[in-house]
């Protein structure tokens, strides 16, 4: 089989997603990326993940040309096309609907921080992207989705490595990382923190972000030139 590694590895991180309850039915779709072969291999179209085979995953070029598979790949491929070209460090994505992601998504607002699980993963507030409008919509509406995500991160002058995710308004989240199984990780612990975020305001509506403090502190012991959690290697 072509590429096999490459569809085994995302093969295995699509089936991570029911796992851990990200997704129902076909709602949700991981890919990831072989920059040195200049290729990505995703989930097809509509296959359920009871249904699913590693020679099922298509892989395609960073211009979105299929280069070996028989399937159709998933609605979302230009999005992560967009993100790829876009963000030249990451090398996964993942795409969900999981529940409480999708709510805040819903109502159009961005993630607060509220305590040190978030800042541990996501260097302050995850965003929300704006709507699209209906050009945009009639247009390319799975390209404009991707357009609109790294506009935000423009925008607002975000680093996608220190923000691995973002919620798309009246869809739901996407994440990334330097694989697939570090963008699904991202993907567990976005549905993590949108729920206890959700928790927060439900019990004090008018609770505030954590200071920024405890955000510096718990992603830079993480992720820092001088990070120190976990083991030496």
């Amino acid at each position: 089989m072509k590429y096999e590694q490459l569809r085994r590895r995302v093969y295995a991180a699509n089936m991570l997603l029911p796992k851990y309850n990200l997704v129902t039915f076909t709602w949700g779709n991981v890919s990831e990326a072989d920059r040195n072969a200049g290729v990505f291999a995703i989930k097809p179209s509509g296959v359920s993940y009871e249904e699913l085979k590693p020679e099922d995953i298509v892989v395609l070029d960073l211009a979105g040309n299929v280069v070996d598979g028989e399937l159709n790949p998933s609605s979302d491929t230009k999005t992560h096309i967009v993100l790829y070209n876009s963000f030249p460090a990451i090398g996964g994505i993942v795409h969900t609907h999981s529940p409480h992601a999708v709510g805040w998504a819903q109502a159009g607002l961005d993630i607060p921080c509220c305590g040190t699980t978030h800042a541990d993963y996501f260097y302050g507030t995850v965003p929300c992207a704006r709507h699209l409008t209906q050009e945009e919509i009639d247009d390319d509406y799975e390209m404009n989705t991707g357009r609109t995500i790294v506009e935000t991160f423009t925008e607002r002058k975000l680093d996608p490595a220190f923000v691995p995710g973002v919620l798309c308004s009246s869809h739901g989240p996407f994440t990334w990382g330097k694989n697939a199984d570090q963008a699904v990780y991202h993907a567990v612990v976005l549905e993590e923190i949108a729920k206890m975020a959700l928790y927060t305001k439900q019990i004090c509506g008018e609770a505030k972000e954590a200071p920024m403090r405890y955000t510096q502190k718990h992603f830079m012991r993480k992720h820092g030139p001088n990070a120190y959690y976990g083991q030496k290697k």
